[in-house]
């Protein structure tokens, strides 16, 4: 009997979670829920599964064994709590929620329910990737110094445009940070360790009508001792490859998208120049720089994979909802660093205001 899936959220990333469970073997997307029932009735008919226009009948769905949630940002806990409660295992498209204390409600109804949560990050699972993190762990790069995200990217005015949850505090929970460069801030500290205190400023420069920061800068220090940078934009026209780069005083790595572009250590191994050559031309899509549909699903792939193995083994994912958590923590605290003026520490002692944020409209920060 196949591992049944149902798809909450039936727009643009639906299409991506198909797509991956159609990879797997011993699995197949059985249902589909969308609170706009055409969008339901679409992605059913492409897919040749049932389509449900209301979510607790597709949760009584015995067919369906696991969930995977595509909706609007701001709105992951509803559904990810009746899943759980309902004892279906869940997997949230990135962010994990908006807010800490709406992750926290997902991941104790997960707890609760002993089933599996898990957060998409996909890049975490690209071959280079993986190098990155072994060459880490494994202590090539000796004492680690400094750790970079850059994400300098381009969304027109249309994108925002075509959806009203898009650029909004209340469901996208953020700009080009939240939306967008969240998986380099998970990829950054899977790979650096914690982040312990940030300094920030964000902007909105290039876009209208919407709420949030097309802009932001953060300078990190991690708890390790180790300092970095993050950036992050929409404004950059036409869009370029997100870039990962890991320096220490025996070794440095710079990773864009798939490829690594730099890979130098003190002491080199017999593996290193096999790995210079595979992972030179990894990337096979735009990684999302310009089109957000220029992306593939081979780490979604992965990554469901992953989640499957840790439901037979009755093991936590690679990516659980704790570590889900830890981005959106991040990013919080930059938010309330650009809005304060002032260094943050974490971990937070409390989740930012979302009447806080919005104040910080018309000061320059988004």
């Amino acid at each position: 009997m196949p591992v049944g899936f149902g798809i909450i959220g039936c727009g643009m990333i639906a299409r991506f979670h198909a797509r991956a469970v159609a990879d797997l073997r011993g699995a197949k997307v059985t249902a589909c829920y969308d609170n706009i029932p055409a969008a339901a009735d679409k992605l059913a008919e492409e897919l040749g599964c049932k389509a449900y226009h209301n979510l607790n009948e597709m949760l009584a769905d015995p067919s369906v064994d696991v969930v995977t949630i595509g909706t609007p940002s701001g709105a992951h806990m509803e559904p990810a709590v009746a899943a759980a409660r309902a004892g279906k295992h869940i997997i949230v498209e990135k962010p994990l929620e908006i807010t800490l204390k709406r992750c926290d409600a997902i991941i104790a109804a997960c707890e609760k329910a002993g089933v599996v949560c898990s957060t998409i990050f996909p890049s975490r699972f690209h071959e280079s990737s993986i190098e990155m993190k072994r060459a880490v762990d494994s202590g090539r790069f000796g004492r680690l110094t400094l750790g970079d995200a850059i994400v300098k990217w381009y969304r027109s005015q249309q994108y925002y445009d075509s959806g009203a949850w898009r650029g909004t505090w209340e469901l996208d929970g953020g700009g080009a940070l939240m939306n967008q460069a969240i998986h380099s801030v998970d990829l950054l500290t899977w790979l650096m360790g914690p982040v312990v205190e940030v300094r920030a400023r964000t902007g909105l420069l290039a876009h209208q009508r919407i709420a949030v920061e097309d802009v932001a800068l953060a300078t990190v220090e991690f708890a390790n001792g180790a300092l970095g940078v993050i950036e992050a934009t929409t404004a950059a026209y036409p869009g370029y490859l997100k870039r990962i780069e890991i320096h220490g005083d025996q070794g440095s790595a710079v990773m864009e998208e798939e490829d690594i572009k730099v890979w130098d250590f003190a002491k080199p191994n017999k593996r290193d120049e096999l790995i210079r050559t595979r992972m030179a031309e990894k990337k096979s899509t735009g990684g999302g720089a310009a089109d957000p549909k220029a992306i593939g699903h081979h780490g979604h792939a992965r990554q469901f994979d992953d989640v499957l193995k840790a439901i037979k083994r009755g093991a936590a994912p690679a990516i659980d909802g704790p570590e889900g958590r830890r981005s959106v923590e991040v990013i919080l605290a930059i938010y309330k660093s650009a809005e304060t003026g002032k260094a943050v520490r974490l971990p937070l002692a409390g989740d930012p205001s979302l009447q806080a944020r919005k104040a910080s409209r018309g000061k320059g920060s988004a």
